[in-house]
């Protein structure tokens, strides 16, 4: 059933899953609010018109389970060991790489861009090939310490950014050039000692301008190294916002470059869903929203898009509980339909021996919220 978006009552809930009209997309689930934000969003990206086989509800209230239980789901073919195994290999491997590439450039060593484009290539092919098994390694790296932070944080930064790129259709040649950008972009901070931005406490007034100091600071460094303009820009401008409310120039709009506008959303998801000294990590499903309620403006709204159907609410690699009392990982989207995810059931084998997954659906079982990580014991 159609409901116009104009009518939707901010924080008002509906009974079922409500999708974009193409119902490729799930915008809000039985449990989470219709926000004026997220409405706000919606008609600014041309919206007119949601989808919903539920009715809208002042308050949630869960939908239980049919008699007799959910219709039974026949067992998908487990998910491919070596698929996975070779993931986490990219990922290491990766990881290995910018490490170096972090100590050459600590010791004023320049990089080799023909060589960064290599590593990139590799990375995007990977990507387009098959980015469901990346994505589930990226969501189970280990947690990021103060001698690892950089590094992990540029992987997993990059990696979101040629997704996104990927989605937004660049050419093979300009997303090799981002991700080379993205890779670089917090070159400033190796000019900074760990324990400013790895601080627990209130960063004193010297400490706070020494962090305000690092876009520049990566810009100058980068430029010294004789990279081009497109890969050196991103280092000045991934903390610049939309709103103009961002540093090191408060630049707005269509005064920031693509690359910089793509890069800031792979980051900002990035450190929202990842653990800091000063703040514990929000679940993927938890920062895709903050990401959509996009506050004060600060991100592009087309980026922003680009990030959430490239992931959708409930990003691969999320925990989840299930309407049967199971705990899974999501794993995949669904082909035949994409409206619910993939799911591997946790600790659950089928009679051969494999990893049981299931295919979530409205009739059946389906996803009832996110897990923490206290709840996967």
């Amino acid at each position: 059933m159609e409901y116009e978006v104009k009518d939707l009552a901010p924080e008002s809930f509906f009974s079922q899953t409500v999708y974009l009209p193409d119902q490729r997309f799930v915008i809000a689930a039985p449990e989470m609010a219709i926000t004026a934000a997220m409405k706000s969003t919606l008609q600014e990206w041309g919206f007119q018109t949601v989808l919903s086989e539920g009715e809208p509800r002042e308050d949630y209230s869960p939908e239980e389970i049919p008699a007799g239980g959910s219709a039974p789901i026949a067992p998908k073919e487990s998910v491919d060991a070596e698929h996975l195994k070779k993931a986490e290999a990219l990922y290491m491997n990766f990881q290995h790489y910018v490490e170096s590439l972090f100590a050459q450039m600590s010791l004023n060593n320049p990089p080799q861009l023909n060589e960064m484009a290599e590593k990139i290539k590799y990375l995007c092919d990977a990507i387009r090939a098959d980015r469901r098994y990346l994505l589930r390694v990226l969501r189970n790296a280990g947690p990021e310490t103060e001698q690892n932070y950089l590094t992990s944080h540029t992987v997993k930064s990059t990696i979101l950014a040629i997704i996104i790129g990927s989605y937004l259709k660049l050419t093979s040649h300009r997303l090799i050039e981002m991700g080379v950008a993205a890779m670089l972009h917090e070159a400033g901070m190796l000019r900074l000692q760990s324990r400013v931005y790895m601080n627990k406490d209130a960063l004193s007034r010297d400490e706070q301008k020494a962090i305000l100091s690092h876009p520049i600071l990566g810009f100058n460094m980068l430029k010294s190294f004789s990279l081009p303009l497109s890969v050196t820009i991103p280092a000045l401008e991934h903390h610049e916002r939309e709103n103009g409310e961002g540093y090191p120039r408060r630049l707005t709009g269509d005064k920031i470059s693509l690359y910089s506008k793509i890069i800031a959303v792979a980051c900002t998801y990035e450190a929202l869903t990842n653990n800091r000294p000063y703040k514990e990590a929000k679940d993927g499903f938890a920062g895709m929203l903050d990401l959509l309620k996009n506050e004060g403006k600060q991100y592009d709204d087309t980026v922003i898009r680009a990030l959430v159907f490239s992931l959708s609410i409930y990003p691969i690699g999320l925990y989840v509980l299930l309407s049967n009392g199971k705990k899974g990982q999501v794993v995949d989207v669904n082909p035949e339909n994409p409206r619910y995810p993939m799911v591997q059931l946790l600790g659950v084998l089928t009679p051969d021996g494999k990893t049981k997954i299931l295919e979530t659906s409205q009739g059946g079982i389906h996803i009832v919220r996110p897990l923490v990580r206290d709840e996967l014991g």
